[in-house]
């Protein structure tokens, strides 16, 4: 669906069937009829400004489809959108740098929505060193970077199952943004091929949500990461609702030190 050009109508319908909810429980979460719902939806009704916002809250409509949604009701958007250079995001900045900086000497990394690199720490140089150099020519696509046979992928010893997480992963964001940058994105990513015979194919399973192992050979040691991930859940900006800080802790000892060593190299 071309979300810029539907009507207001089509597109609750399409977000609500995304959430997989009947009129009727959109209706009741939202304190309304689900007659006063299905007009909405079929364009016999009009809805206020308030009623467009209440209904994309219940739905957990992205803040960037919520003005989609009020300039196809016929309102100004209400949520703005400005580099995270700007002025007024100083302090949002500062603060992701602190997190960036106060994360060394382990590597950490800020991306937007569609996986583009926004700001990384010194300690993510070592990673990337030797990937071919198209791949670094801006904007770098992280998750590209990670899978491409030309970039990390080589490096990645458990690359099976962490190819696996992230087309999980991202498949799990398209049903949350209906994105479609980021369906081309899985398509991309998908042609690329698994890690080699021989591999640790199996090694490295997600630990209840809350880390995914990473194993890659570094500069002929092998590296185990537990990579976590962070958003801003409260922003009201759509810069900062979009926002993901990926942080790198070791996991165990042998890495820690290889790390610890590598960043004097880097200081």
């Amino acid at each position: 669906m071309n979300q810029l050009s539907s009507p207001l109508g089509d597109q609750l319908r399409t977000w609500r069937q995304r959430r997989h909810l009947s009129q009727l429980d959109l209706a009741l979460d939202a304190e309304i009829s689900t007659r006063h719902l299905s007009f909405m939806e079929t364009g016999r009704a009009r809805p206020s400004r308030e009623m467009v916002l209440r209904l994309a809250e219940r739905l957990e409509v992205p803040l960037r489809e919520r003005n989609t949604l009020l300039v196809a009701a016929g309102f100004a958007p209400v949520f703005p959108q400005r580099d995270l250079g700007h002025p007024a995001l100083s302090a949002a900045r500062k603060a992701v740098d602190l997190i960036l900086t106060g994360h060394e000497p382990f590597p950490a990394l800020a991306v937007d929505r569609g996986w583009n690199l926004v700001a990384a720490n010194r300690a993510v140089a070592p990673l990337m060193a030797g990937v071919d150099p198209q791949l670094l020519a801006g904007p770098v696509n992280v998750l590209r970077l990670s899978l491409h046979p030309l970039g990390l992928a080589a490096r990645i010893v458990n690359l099976d199952v962490w190819r696996t997480y992230i087309l999980e992963r991202l498949r799990r964001e398209i049903d949350i943004t209906a994105d479609e940058g980021l369906v081309a994105l899985l398509s991309e990513l998908r042609a690329f091929p698994g890690s080699a015979a021989g591999s640790r194919a199996t090694q490295g399973a997600p630990l209840d949500g809350i880390a995914m192992p990473l194993e890659m050979q570094i500069e002929g040691r092998l590296l185990s990461f537990l990579v976590t991930t962070t958003v801003f859940g409260t922003a009201t900006e759509i810069t900062l609702s979009e926002l993901t800080l990926e942080t790198f802790f070791p996991a165990n000892a042998e890495t820690a030190t290889a790390i610890q060593s590598m960043a004097k190299t880097v200081a």
